[in-house]
């Protein structure tokens, strides 16, 4: 496969997995050629979500749009992706947030980690107990719930917290086609998770996180490699890395394919 395509394939699997959420919410979404938009409402002002999928020639085309569903969707806070670096969004009252690499993986194996669903893996440097490290893919409301309850408190998200079950991520995500997720644990207590989206074409790896007191063990690295080698080690993988999860995903072979460009309104403005 031609890897020139590799970016496209993470907009297209970034796009069809906000999709998925808005299936799993409830939102309305917003499908053209090379623009995908999710109106997210759980409450009144949470942020909007835009993506840019394709070249654009004219910027002025995809602010129009824009433009359009702001006024439609009476948006108070919302957030655009641009992987193509050329609009200028300060009119709507948006700020650009600092540069982050797309990034992809090729096919294959990940090194020290065995595709075996009980495969084991190697034990984290133990803080306290013995660091024993396991990886499982939540399969059950119950565990996707501590998958959710894990982002929410790992990244951190503070809209969400206190964490209240479903909020984040509903149950009814998992039933979605391609959303899987996973769950680290360490000597039996969460320690990090992630969720993978397959549109058939690409993996996209999504909310990598680990918990505060679990950081700098290696389970960041553990959750992620042991997503990549169960869900679907024949397809490449992509996603959006941040300074401090870029190194880890170099390590297990993700290359950066170019950068991408957010905007971010969190007031009414424009």
């Amino acid at each position: 496969m031609d890897t020139s395509s590799r970016l496209e394939q993470a907009n297209d699997n970034a796009a069809a997995f906000w999709l998925a959420q808005a299936r799993a919410h409830g939102w309305q979404s917003h499908v053209r050629p090379g623009f995908t938009a999710v109106r997210c409402a759980r409450t009144a002002d949470d942020s909007q979500r835009f993506l840019v999928t394709r070249p654009y020639v004219e910027p002025v085309d995809v602010e129009e749009q824009l433009a359009d569903l702001l006024g439609r969707w009476e948006t108070i806070r919302f957030t655009l992706e641009d992987p193509y670096d050329g609009l200028d969004l300060t009119r709507f009252g948006a700020i650009r947030m600092p540069i982050m690499p797309v990034m992809a993986r090729e096919p294959g194996p990940v090194e020290g980690v065995p595709a075996g669903p009980a495969a084991a893996l190697p034990a984290v440097t133990p803080a306290h107990g013995d660091g024993t490290l396991t990886v499982d893919e939540a399969l059950d409301g119950d565990t996707f719930a501590l998958v959710e309850r894990t982002i929410v408190d790992g990244f951190p998200l503070p809209a969400r917290q206190p964490w209240t079950r479903g909020d984040a991520l509903p149950e009814r995500l998992l039933r979605q086609p391609g959303c899987r997720a996973w769950i680290a644990r360490v000597d039996g207590a969460p320690a990090g998770a992630c969720l993978t989206h397959d549109d058939g074409a690409a993996t996209g790896v999504y909310w990598v996180t680990t918990l505060p007191d679990q950081r700098g063990r290696g389970v960041a690295r553990s959750v992620l490699g042991t997503a990549l080698a169960r869900a679907h080690p024949d397809r490449p993988a992509t996603l959006v890395a941040t300074s401090a999860g870029e190194p880890v995903y170099r390590k297990l072979g993700f290359t950066r394919q170019a950068p991408t460009c957010w905007w971010s309104r969190t007031s009414p403005g424009g």
